[in-house]
């Protein structure tokens, strides 16, 4: 019986990975510092997994920005529009890297960034591969053979992790007609072969290939793709050990090409596909190994040891030990770092923080699993079982997690609590009388930037060196300034900037109970981006109104609109590590009352416009389309009973962003919120489509420019992007807004870039 790893979070235990790429772009720190802290990183993570006894550790699991992005400068998928960065003097491989996941607006370029997406369905976002008709690829990039060596020079052989070939051209998209990407595994084969041999001739013996896609919904040629794939490389290394790596769903209808595939280990996810076992163990062909996902890669709950060695045993007694692995569920890159780095009691109580565990403590899980189901240690190891048997007895039985009100309340709701009183074309009429806004009317999506200024006094008052008055008084006069502002510039509906908020949900999480925190629980979202996901590990109730005091503040200060600012239901849900002994629906749906008191309580203090925000509905799509419309439809409504609370004149924003939306539109439209924003500047307007085809009638708001770039674009384009928007969206349906919210940029560059929209939105006025 052997442990593996699948992957190990890649930002450092103190967001090392953060701090020194954001001082890499601000041009404070050289590229060999990168470099080196990378190689920091790599060093640190490799000894750990070694000192807690993996048995097979990874390496190329990390990276500078994204794992995807990765392999496409490996096989050299650079869009031409890269040349310039990759020519020009002084540029290194990493400033190309760099330009292709963020644009480039220096050094007289000016190139846009490849798009981005969601990783399935979990909150992390990738840099989408561009592919054109015929493309050739080639080995451009050496990261997976040097950091390969790289461990060798410390002593540890490891397992390169390598994306399929099917599923990093499934990961892709065509960026021209006429051809389908999975035809291009043709000429992307022969880079792994390539890149295979370099790794066989440096001693690697195991390769992981991750082949998510195969817990998805596939077509008949994607099938064969997996055949042709994995016959060639097999033929082509009869000796090397391939680990195919499934995660994040079941294999399901998959399962009999899966297992005829012709590699040496399987992984199957039994946290997300528990279903899956019975029928995995009674047809996997003998002389293969099953690697079993018993340890929660993309949660924060201890392990019930109990039951894993239940499956554990279960596997044995039909397979065999020498013929079982065990593992996490999927890479750990979800999860924060290590859980003994909170040592704050007054953050995460010692009772709650005795049910978890972080990256680093669900390595050390696999360890005693192993010992415990090979009885080596015995004294040792059952000690740990009887300590995780009274962590999760803890839990079950502990009062903090159950609120009998809470429970009937949900269980009260009444259809009419989802429903608006009128439907939206009534609703549009009373609100245009109410509200008398122009054509092509302006807004951002809500946060402002964070300066390091305004991010210190949130620390100063954690630290006690200001006073709840003294940082009240400063957040006050840096909302009236961001108020001012937007004046000057003529924006059409405000917002408060939120200077006071940390994160989108955290800060509403820190007002509600059952909602848990830790203090350097980061994950990475994406680049250098990380969030500290609230924890939720019991009934949710909110005690008092959240968001009503500055937003009524904010709105004194002007006689423009000023827009209520809600993270959705949805959106908390995904965004926070979520109990797990209750089905997700029934969580969703205590915050959305939550949410329904906050949005009446906006309205009665006289805001008439409240954003809610849900750019998660995406992202917690079942992965099988069997599956969507039982999510669909609590999600949905989940939405809709925060957002009925309220009279017809009061207009409902609502904001998605990176989500591809044609498979789901009518239950978009079913949300029914009067306008709803989205991110559209990356596909240049293609996203739209859906909303064109289906002739969705509510209003809407295409961002005019991607604020995850620091590029400011000028006005034309952004009048370009949106005559293409009226082009398939009636003109009166259209709002104007940036792609996202600005809490990462910077000022000169926001401001710069929303001076330019407001003029675009004149101009169109005057078109």
């Amino acid at each position: 019986m052997q442990t593996q790893i699948l992957g190990y979070p890649r930002i450092g235990s103190q967001r090392e990975l953060k701090k020194i790429c954001e001082s890499y772009w601000a041009g404070t720190t050289g590229y060999k510092n990168v470099l080196q802290v990378g190689k920091n990183i790599r060093k640190e993570n490799w000894e750990l997994q070694k000192n807690l006894g993996v048995d097979i550790i990874p390496s190329n699991d990390f990276s500078f920005y994204d794992q995807v992005l990765d392999h496409s400068l490996m096989f050299g998928a650079i869009p031409q529009r890269y040349n310039a960065v990759a020519t020009k003097a002084g540029h290194s491989e990493l400033d190309l890297y760099f330009a292709m996941a963020r644009g480039c607006q220096k050094d007289g370029l000016d190139i846009i960034a490849m798009e981005m997406t969601k990783w399935f369905d979990t909150n992390y976002h990738y840099i989408v591969p561009e592919f054109y008709k015929n493309q050739s690829f080639s080995l451009f990039s050496t990261k997976v053979i040097d950091e390969f060596y790289e461990a060798l020079q410390l002593g540890i052989t490891t397992k390169p992790v390598l994306i399929g070939p099917v599923s990093y051209l499934l990961l892709g998209k065509e960026k021209e007609a006429g051809f389908d990407k999975i035809d291009l595994l043709k000429n992307l084969l022969p880079v792994y072969v390539e890149l295979l041999k370099r790794l066989k001739s440096l001693g690697a013996t195991h390769i992981q290939f991750d082949e998510p896609f195969l817990v998805l919904d596939l077509s008949e040629k994607e099938k064969q793709a997996y055949q042709t794939t994995y016959q060639q490389l097999r033929k082509a290394f009869p000796e090397l050990k391939f680990i195919l790596a499934t995660y994040f769903g079941a294999l399901e209808d998959h399962t009999d090409l899966t297992l005829s595939l012709p590699v040496d280990i399987i992984h199957v996810d039994l946290v997300r596909g528990p279903q899956q076992l019975d029928e995995v163990i009674g047809k996997i062909p003998s002389e293969k190994t099953l690697s079993l996902g018993l340890v929660d890669g993309r949660n924060i709950w201890k392990n019930d040891f109990e039951n894993s060695l239940s499956i554990i045993k279960t596997a044995v007694e039909k397979l065999g030990k020498d013929h079982i692995w065990i593992a996490p569920s999927c890479s750990l890159i979800h999860a924060p770092v290590d859980l003994e780095l909170e040592k704050n009691e007054a953050v995460l109580t010692s009772e709650i923080k005795q049910w978890m565990a972080f990256a680093k403590q669900k390595v050390a899980e696999l360890s005693t699993l192993k010992q415990l189901a090979l009885g080596e240690e015995a004294t040792l190891a059952k000690e740990k079982l009887a300590q995780n048997n009274s962590a999760q007895q803890s839990r079950k039985s502990s009062p903090l997690i159950h609120n009998v009100e809470v429970k009937n309340r949900v269980k009260n709701i009444i259809n009419t609590d989802a429903e608006r009183k009128n439907n939206f074309a009534k609703r549009r009429i009373l609100q245009q009388e109410e509200l008398q806004l122009p054509a092509f009317s302006t807004t951002t999506i809500g946060s402002f930037p964070q300066t390091t200024e305004v991010r210190s006094w949130r620390a100063k008052l954690k630290k006690g060196s200001l006073n709840q008055v003294q940082y009240d008084q400063l957040i006050a006069i840096e909302t009236e300034k961001a108020v001012r502002w937007q004046e000057e510039i003529d924006l059409d509906v405000l917002v408060h900037g939120e200077f006071e908020r940390n994160d989108m949900v955290e800060y509403f999480g820190e007002q509600l109970n059952g909602f848990t925190f830790s203090q350097n629980g980061w994950v990475q979202s994406y680049g250098s981006r990380c969030v500290k996901p609230p924890i939720i590990y019991g009934d949710i109730t909110r005690p008092t109104a959240m968001t009503v005091k500055w937003t009524s503040y904010a709105q004194s200060l002007t006689s423009k609109y000023m827009k209520g600012m809600l993270t959705g239901p949805v959106t908390i849900l995904q965004w926070s590590f979520v109990r797990n002994d209750q089905p997700r629906s029934e969580t969703c749906t205590q915050i959305a009352l939550a949410i329904r008191d906050e949005v009446v309580d906006l309205e009665n203090a006289g805001i008439k416009i409240i954003q809610i925000d849900e750019p998660a509905i995406r992202e917690g799509l079942p992965l099988r389309k069997a599956d969507w419309k039982a999510y669909l439809d609590w999600a949905i409504k989940a939405f809709r009973i925060s957002a009925s609370g309220v009279k017809d004149t009061t207009q409902i924003h609502t904001h998605m962003c990176y989500s591809e939306f044609n498979d789901i539109i009518d239950s978009i439209a079913a949300m029914d919120a009067d306008v709803i924003t989205i991110e559209t500047s990356r596909s240049q307007m293609e996203l739209l489509n859906a909303f064109a085809d289906f002739k969705y009638p509510n209003e809407i708001g295409p961002g005019v420019y991607d604020i995850h770039s620091p590029r400011v674009p000028n006005k034309d384009e952004m009048v370009d992007l949106l005559k293409k928007a009226a082009t398939v969206i009636p003109k009166e349906q259209l709002w104007v807004n940036p792609d996202c919210g600005l809490k990462t940029r910077g000022w000169d560059e926001t401001k710069r870039a929303l001076i330019e929209m407001v003029e675009a939105a004149k101009m169109m006025r005057n078109s």
